[in-house]
Order: C-alpha cells, then sequence, then structure tokens
C-alpha cells in the first residue's frame, strides 16, 4: 500500500468565531518517527491534531496527503484526552472499528480477544465502570487495532497513577516499534523524554521549534522552549 505520509502542511490557520487557534503553520510530517508535541495551555497542541486529523478544517491554508484525502482518513486514528467509551463490553469496545470495516466477525472477535489479553482487561465486562486507566488502555487497543499507519494522542495519560502510565508508554513503544508513526501531546516532560525521537514546540499557535529530542532538551534554541523546561510561565 501506498504510504498515507508525508502530510505537507502550508500556511494553515484555524480560526473559531473570530479567533485564531493555530496558525499559520507550515510543515511536513515525514514517514516514520515519535513525534512529541509540547507547549503551555492554549497554545494550540490540541487544535493542531485535530486539523491534521481532519477534526478541524483550516480556514486557509492546505493539507496534503500523499494520498487521496478521503482514503488518507482510513489509516489513522485518533485517542482523546477523555476515551470515548461506547456503552458496550469490552469486547465489544474493542471490536467495534473492525466490525464497522466489515471485516469477519468471527475475526474481529479473536483480534479483539488478542488485544483484550494484552492489555489486561476482562471481554464481557461493562466498560462504562473501566478506571480511567483501563479506559485509555482500551481506547488505545481500539484504535491500534485497526493497525493505523498514523495515531494521534491527546494528553492520553493526563491525570493516570505511575502503573497506568507505565502500561500505556509500553503499548506505544510496542506500536512504534511495529511501524505505526506517533504525533501525541503532553505536558509531562518525562514522558517526553521517555518517548520522544522529536519534540515539536507549540506557543500563540505557532510552531517555535522543531528539534530531535535530544537537542530539545539539551540545547532548546527558543526562549520560550527553555523557560517552559524550567517550569516558567510561558506567555
Amino acid at each position: 500500500m501506498t504510504s498515507i505520509l508525508p502530510l505537507k502542511i502550508t500556511e494553515a490557520v484555524v480560526r473559531k468565531r473570530g479567533k485564531r487557534l493555530l496558525g499559520p503553520v507550515t510543515h511536513v510530517i515525514e514517514a516514520s518517527g515519535f513525534t512529541i508535541v509540547m507547549g503551555p495551555n492554549g497554545s494550540g497542541k490540541t487544535t493542531f491534531l485535530r486539523m491534521m486529523h481532519g477534526l478541524e478544517t483550516p480556514r486557509q491554508g492546505s493539507l496534503v496527503w500523499n494520498i487521496d484525502e478521503r482514503d488518507a482518513r482510513k489509516h489513522q486514528a485518533f485517542v482523546f484526552q477523555t476515551p470515548i467509551i461506547m456503552r458496550r463490553t469490552v469486547l465489544q469496545n474493542i471490536a467495534y472499528p473492525l466490525l464497522v470495516g466489515r471485516h469477519d466477525k468471527k475475526q474481529a472477535r479473536e483480534t479483539a480477544l488478542d488485544w483484550i489479553g494484552k492489555i489486561g482487561l476482562v471481554a464481557d465486562r461493562n466498560a462504562q465502570v473501566l478506571s480511567g486507566g483501563e479506559r485509555q488502555k482500551l481506547a488505545i487497543a481500539r484504535a491500534l487495532i485497526v493497525q493505523p499507519e498514523v495515531l494521534f494522542l491527546d494528553e492520553p495519560t493526563t491525570n493516570l497513577d505511575g502503573r497506568s502510565i507505565r502500561e500505556i508508554e509500553d503499548l506505544l513503544r510496542e506500536a512504534f516499534q511495529n511501524g505505526t508513526r506517533i504525533i501525541m501531546t503532553t505536558h509531562d516532560i518525562g514522558q517526553a523524554q521517555r518517548l520522544a525521537g522529536d519534540v515539536m514546540f507549540l506557543n500563540r499557535g505557532q510552531i517555535c521549534e522543531r528539534a530531535p529530542a535530544d537537542d530539545f532538551f539539551n540545547a532548546t534554541a527558543s526562549e520560550e522552549a527553555r523557560a517552559f523546561l524550567r517550569g516558567d510561565i510561558v506567555e
């Protein structure tokens, strides 16, 4: 299959109710990597991910995938900070994307059971009663079950305990090692240091810096990013 990447973003701007939330942004998302997107609250991180995934439409500029946009949407997935959990069992939640994609029901069930074993949940449990960490593991398994080429994650471990964070990071490392292109926002500097291959730093809706992880954390070029890493308030 032809890769959906690179994604070429040119002078893209997202506005809501007359307020500019993002842009102008010009950037190229390459075909491989584990990109961590960082920045202060309100910097445009979530809007940036949502725009790339098609959940926000730029008012100006363009986003061009390597293949037709409609086909490109079929090969990516998005995990929200607060996961959407259907009023169904764990098994039904995880198998759902395969069933929507008209996969064989038996194969969909077997694949979902494999994922359930991997994330340590109970297949017939009501998904609505899961803890925060369990819900997020379910959401990630549900995203990965379709083997997306690109996975977007928006603060997937916010307010979770250490064990849940470690388990989710292990899932993401495995997905990356298996070839999934990952773009993820986080406020957690330690998490970014553990996972990132490269870091993108946003402030006031614009990309201030993009660098390999080692360069970003050891020799940050922008003053805004240095202040953020020191724990200062970034305006």
